[in-house]
């Protein structure tokens, strides 16, 4: 199965900020330089996330976005549900389909969306950043010239 990029940008965001040391902001300008993506479709992915609960952003000069969540408490098969605009696998009605009434390519993709989401269930954050020492030489590679904060309690 083949993510769109926004699913893809935002699993990679969370896995970014996952890395970070726990209360640490960064923010989105940051994050979009290290993938070198798109800040403001990056923005609109970071909003998402933090209306699904996912992210924090803080407002204001000292302000900046962080996981709102342990990583262990993040489940991946749900971050795609939240994220994918179309997890039947197949749109039948873009363009009009003549087949759509006797159709069986939906229900197999169907099955097999099922049975990729049902995978990822199975993962959370954590799962993904359990190598977070490998991907913090490369983050370190990447990063541009830092300008994260310490979150205040």
């Amino acid at each position: 199965m083949k993510l769109t990029t926004y699913t893809d940008f935002g699993l990679r965001t969370l896995m970014y900020l996952a890395t970070l040391p726990e209360g640490e902001l960064t923010s989105v300008a940051h994050v979009s330089k290290v993938y070198e993506i798109s800040r403001n479709h990056l923005v609109k992915i970071v909003n998402q996330l933090a209306r699904e609960g996912y992210v924090r952003a803080v407002r204001g000069k000292n302000g900046g976005i962080c996981l709102a969540r342990t990583p262990a408490d993040i489940n991946i098969g749900l971050v795609i549900r939240s994220l994918e605009n179309n997890i039947q696998g197949i749109d039948c009605g873009s363009p009009a389909c003549y087949l759509v009434k006797i159709c069986r390519l939906k229900d197999a993709l169907k099955q097999a969306m099922d049975a990729f989401l049902a995978v990822m269930d199975g993962y959370t954050l954590a799962d993904l950043i359990g190598n977070r020492d490998e991907l913090m030489v490369i983050f370190s590679e990447l990063e541009p010239p830092k300008n994260s904060v310490k979150l205040r309690s």
